[in-house]
């Protein structure tokens, strides 16, 4: 078996804001999500979000099912998107062959049999994915850059010039509550999603890379009033609950992924909180 998991159950906001730094990194981030040959998958009980990362190396990996799905296949009750985050690679749905590019992106709908994910021929494949459940079965779609909805904000004079690609949006393409897109953060910036927000009807995952090896992200987190901080690496994600901000500042410019689920697909819904009233 190729795909190996983990479960992450809900917290409470109140009991969140004890926790030290140890007990925050495990609650929160997920460290480790490419190994060679191997599928991992972190089951998180925030609307029942699955995020994951996919390393085939020598051989095409299946995305299997696991216990804690409680069905023959893994997308009999689920959707899936899936972003590329290295070299042009192939992934076969069903039997369909679907080419992605760096930073492309393919949604997979529910009721899908088999998908398989191959080695690149062109360097090292990682692919970074979120899957959420639903309610019915819409088409698989590749979503080019060309086709993301792309919207460029911020200034370098206020450290976060940026540009945010959504590529798997109910604009862009149909999903049951799946919503995923890429920033890519100019030279010279490093602040992302500020002004901060939270969205009780929804819950995110932030995925950070290309991001050097020497550098890091300080990831934040928490209610408005109760913020806290999450430094992480490259190829790390980190899961957000609805009642807590999302925000990062870097040491160096980075590219995030930002994947949503929960009760709505309206990308503005959110409670925005000026930066002079984080507490």
């Amino acid at each position: 078996m190729s795909i190996k998991y983990s479960v992450r159950h809900a917290i409470h906001h109140e009991d969140s804001k004890n926790y030290d730094t140890k007990k925050l990194r495990s609650s929160y981030l997920i460290e480790t999500l490419f190994e060679e040959d191997t599928i991992h998958a972190v089951y998180t009980l925030y609307d029942r979000l699955i995020v994951g990362g996919i390393n085939p190396v020598n051989k095409a990996l299946k995305l299997e099912t696991f216990d804690t799905l409680k069905s023959e296949n893994f997308l009999d009750r689920r959707e899936i998107g899936i972003i590329n985050v290295a070299a042009p690679t192939k992934v076969t749905v069903d039997g369909s062959d679907y080419e992605l590019g760096n930073k492309e992106a393919l949604y997979i709908g529910m009721g899908t049999k088999e998908v398989l994910f191959h080695p690149s021929l062109e360097g090292e494949t990682k692919l970074y994915f979120n899957s959420a459940p639903a309610h019915r079965n819409y088409p698989t779609k590749k979503v080019s850059l060309d086709e993301a909805e792309t919207v460029e904000l911020g200034s370098m004079e206020s450290s976060n010039h940026r540009i945010i690609r959504k590529v798997l949006v109910n604009s862009v393409v149909p999903t049951c509550q799946l919503q995923m897109g890429v920033t890519e953060l100019k030279t010279g910036s490093v602040w992302n999603t500020m002004p901060a927000h939270t969205h009780d009807r929804r819950m995110e995952a932030y995925f950070y890379f290309e991001l050097p090896e020497d550098a890091a992200v300080c990831h934040f987190m928490g209610e408005p009033d109760e913020t806290r901080h999450i430094w992480m690496k490259n190829h790390q994600a980190v899961i957000s609950p609805p009642w807590s901000i999302h925000s990062g500042a870097g040491t160096s410019n980075y590219t995030f992924i930002w994947g949503m689920a929960g009760e709505n697909l309206d990308y503005g819904d959110m409670d925005k909180v000026e930066p002079t009233d984080l507490r």
